[in-house]
């Protein structure tokens, strides 16, 4: 375990040059969602993870395990209409944002994991794996 450390997130990417672009140019919009924010605390048997996700509902997050990374991904859509008595738009705003963060739960107990979704906080319950203490065995000589 790697004290539950998150993955860093590589900004060198190419495509990232023609997003700058665009917000440097049309400005920053409010439609954009930040990162979620995520706290890990260690409880000595566990690991307490937190993850700040308002605005959600619990079917819009998924938590995918495999080969000891745990990945928190959530969806988010919204849509705003409002019409006059003819049913012509006045205003229409569509807001769609999705979010994912991988952490490293090396020396967790993958089958003891629980989850729970209350007043926009994620909290998940890692347990620590109880490292396995080779069994010494003496060998009988025939």
């Amino acid at each position: 375990m790697f004290g539950m450390i998150p993955f860093e997130r590589n900004d060198d990417n190419f495509f990232d040059l023609f997003d700058n672009f665009e917000r440097k140019f049309f400005g920053n919009s409010s439609a954009t969602l930040p990162d979620f924010r995520t706290d890990i605390r260690d409880a000595g048997d566990r690991f307490i993870l937190e993850a700040e996700l308002p605005g959600f509902q619990k079917g819009d997050i998924k938590l995918d395990l495999k080969d000891g990374i745990l990945t928190i991904s959530a969806q988010h859509s919204e849509n705003k209409e409002d019409k006059d008595e003819k049913g012509s738009y006045i205003r229409r705003e569509r807001r769609f944002g999705s979010f994912s963060r991988s952490f490293d739960i090396t020396g967790v107990d993958e089958e003891r994991i629980t989850a729970s979704y209350n007043n926009g906080v994620l909290e998940l319950n890692l347990p620590k794996a109880v490292p396995v203490v080779p069994e010494a065995k003496r060998i009988a000589i025939e």
